[in-house]
């Protein structure tokens, strides 16, 4: 086999370079140092040799914090690309094997939503296998390598290199038994101060919110039991134990079943808002699995909305 003859290539350490990749996009020294199994001190030396090649500083380290230069920036963006190309070439020889896709939502939308439907993107899907996992507390997927895609709540993420597509507006509204509302269903002053309010702690709206738009004035006394999961608000409603404010796309199933009734049907209105957000890194607009996961999603939550208007307007 003939070569062409070429110079040889200036490139510094490939491990070098690769440290300074993953703790710049990791933002944290200890994180590249688990994701290329290297002690931290290992990343530190490998990226010190690199700043001393180059004459110039990668990082700002500063009260044991560091922060990248214009310079380290300016090379995060070239080596995004290249390492990015790699991973690409190596894709294509790669043997074909299932491919992995780890999901990250809330504990509720996981329960009440997601996990209800997933069955559908499996069965249409099968050489994906899904990893799911929740958690109540905000992530910050270019910080978690792990998750290729975050339903995020409450506010759509921001940072560079993020995608962030709403799953589309829902409807938040007071939900409680149907003795529970035909009992207040004047919704009186005296009859709002008997019912008790039950609190969603991580939910943006609040009952402030629903009173203010339903023209109601607050009882003086609201102090009701708080939860910090939607479904477990949900299922504290479906017991008796008072009003919830929460998304409808988290009760379908007890309204459906008659469990839970809107209080002050016909009079209140439920407020809208986009509180789920799908979320994935910009690199990875390509990668099939990804794709795939988001048209189906956004195609379940269509579906859904379609079914929710044609119950409304039935001879539409």
């Amino acid at each position: 086999m003939e070569f062409m003859d070429r110079a040889m290539r200036r490139i510094p350490s490939f491990p070098a370079l690769r440290a300074f990749e993953a703790a710049a996009r990791l933002g944290s020294f200890a994180r590249a140092s688990e994701e290329l199994c290297l002690t931290p001190s290992a990343i530190s030396h490998q990226i010190r040799a690199l700043e001393r090649q180059f004459g110039r500083a990668l990082f700002r380290r500063e009260n044991r914090q560091a922060s990248l230069t214009a310079d380290g920036e300016r090379l995060l963006v070239g080596l995004s690309r290249a390492f990015d190309g790699i991973e690409a070439a190596c894709a294509e020889l790669m043997p074909a094997t299932g491919q992995a896709l780890a999901v990250h939502c809330t504990p509720s939308f996981a329960t009440k939503w997601l996990g209800p439907r997933l069955p559908g993107f499996v069965a249409a899907n099968p050489a994906i296998a899904i990893r799911l996992s929740s958690g109540a507390e905000p992530v910050d997927l270019m910080r978690h390598a792990e998750i290729d895609v975050l339903v995020a709540y409450g506010q759509p993420p921001r940072g560079a290199g993020l995608r962030v597509e709403p799953l589309g507006p829902e409807e938040i509204a007071a939900l409680c038994r149907p003795d529970l509302a035909h009992a207040a269903a004047d919704l009186s002053p005296t009859a709002i101060a008997r019912l008790t309010w039950l609190e969603s702690s991580f939910s943006p709206v609040r009952w402030a919110d629903w009173f203010a738009q339903n023209d109601l004035a607050p009882p003086k006394a609201r102090g009701g039991p708080a939860f910090d999961r939607g479904s477990l608000v949900i299922s504290a409603a479906v017991q008796g134990l008072g009003v919830a404010l929460e998304t409808l796309r988290f009760a379908e199933d007890e309204i459906a079943s008659g469990a839970l009734v809107r209080l002050g049907e016909g009079r209140c209105t439920g407020i809208r808002r986009d509180l789920h957000f799908l979320c994935w890194r910009a690199r990875d607009d390509d990668a099939p699995g990804i794709r795939r996961f988001r048209d189906w999603i956004l195609a379940e939550e269509r579906r859904r909305s379609d079914a929710r208007i044609a119950a409304l307007h039935p001879g539409a």
